[in-house]
């Protein structure tokens, strides 16, 4: 991960969209405040729980890949 953490983006607004959820459905499904949420869905979280990312996977069926992504660049 680059010093400031830009290399990694955050797909979560895709993802949402995708199921056709909100951030409020989401933050009630799996007991994370929205607030908490939308830094993860910014990418300004400096960091993540795997119990968040198992959490948030579960609900949006979807893999860690999927949510996730490097850019080198």
């Amino acid at each position: 991960m680059g010093e400031d953490g830009k290399n990694i983006t955050i797909n979560l607004d895709d993802l949402l969209h995708e199921r056709r959820m909100t951030l409020t459905q989401l933050s009630e499904r799996v007991g994370i405040t929205i607030a908490n949420l939308s830094i993860i869905k910014s990418g300004r979280a400096k960091a993540i729980r795997f119990s968040t990312l198992q959490a948030i996977c579960r609900e949006l069926d979807c893999q860690p890949g999927d949510l996730l992504a490097y850019d080198p660049h």
